[in-house]
């Protein structure tokens, strides 16, 4: 199975062979080969998940569950520490985004020692198969929130780190 790049918004690319017509179960083949296509650098982790790591942020793209079941998940963590008592004001803007987005949805998570971080994720079902160009422009669009909800959090929370480097995955890890 091949995606083709036209149907990848913004990416071109050298037009491929048609995709099949039914619905396809995706793959970590088929995210690797979406991925190269987008030209985002990207690995596979010692728990067999692939990842795509930014300065700012890590963006995960798991397969879990079996058969009919089976779910692909994009979830992404936020490597910016907060403290604690800026949990309020965290809480106060990512519901903010998450009534006014699709995705990712962002939550919290509060580590032993008090920090605080920020994890978004969407999911598709995708054990009975979906359309080829449907699992393409979900995965890029995704993958393009979660990049901006990382700009809006810093432009919400007058953060002073910059992100314009946000756009591009670390160079040192492939």
């Amino acid at each position: 199975m091949s995606i083709d790049p036209s149907s990848i918004p913004n990416f071109g690319g050298q037009p491929e062979p048609q995709p099949p017509a039914g619905p396809v179960v995706p793959d970590q083949d088929l995210v690797k080969q979406l991925l190269d296509q987008m030209e985002l650098k990207h690995l596979v982790d010692e728990e067999g998940d692939l990842v795509a790591p930014w300065e700012q942020f890590r963006t995960y793209f798991m397969f879990r569950g079996e058969a009919d079941q089976a779910v692909f998940s994009v979830r992404t963590f936020y490597d910016r520490p907060h403290q604690i008592g800026e949990k309020p004001q965290l809480l106060e803007s990512i519901d903010d985004w998450n009534r006014r987005t699709l995705w990712p949805k962002v939550y919290t998570h509060t580590h032993d020692d008090g920090t605080v971080r920020l994890i978004g994720e969407a999911q598709m079902l995708i054990g009975t198969g979906v359309s080829l160009e449907h699992f393409v422009s979900s995965t890029v669009s995704w993958v393009r929130a979660a990049i901006e909800f990382d700009r809006w959090l810093v432009e919400q929370l007058g953060l002073t780190e910059e992100v314009d480097d946000a756009e591009k995955p670390e160079d040192d890890e492939e």
